[in-house]
């Protein structure tokens, strides 16, 4: 996968307000606000910011947390994932592989089969339905 990286002031001019805030400045929407929170259109989730696919709809549940929330990506080389002490907490972020946009966290307490929650923020995300 090719790397994609741009200027500050080339991502600032293709993002509207709220997508830069979350994908670039590693931001948050308010939870139970996101366009994909209670999403039922069948169909992948790429990013907002470089196109990639990071989610599909099959993967997604309700973990009641504000979020859209998944137990997987598409493929493990579909994102990355750093550290995140911010806000006193630690945390793992979820990060798009291609383009380094922060998507949102990862928390072991998902549903099987992978047991995890990828909590992701809607605002970096585009639906593409089948």
């Amino acid at each position: 996968m090719e790397k994609v990286t741009k200027s500050e002031q080339a991502w600032r001019d293709q993002l509207d307000e709220a997508q830069y805030h979350v994908c670039r400045l590693k931001g948050t929407e308010r939870p139970f606000t996101g366009a994909y929170y209670h999403n039922t259109v069948p169909g992948r989730y790429h990013c907002i910011c470089c196109d990639a696919e990071l989610f599909d709809t099959e993967t997604q549940f309700d973990a009641g947390c504000g979020w859209p929330s998944y137990y997987a990506p598409v493929s493990e080389q579909a994102i990355a994932t750093a550290e995140d002490f911010s806000h006193g907490m630690h945390r793992i972020e979820v990060l798009c592989a291609r383009c380094d946009a922060h998507l949102g966290h990862v928390f072991p307490d998902g549903p099987p089969p992978t047991g995890l929650r990828y909590c992701i923020n809607s605002v970096a995300l585009r639906l593409e339905p089948r």
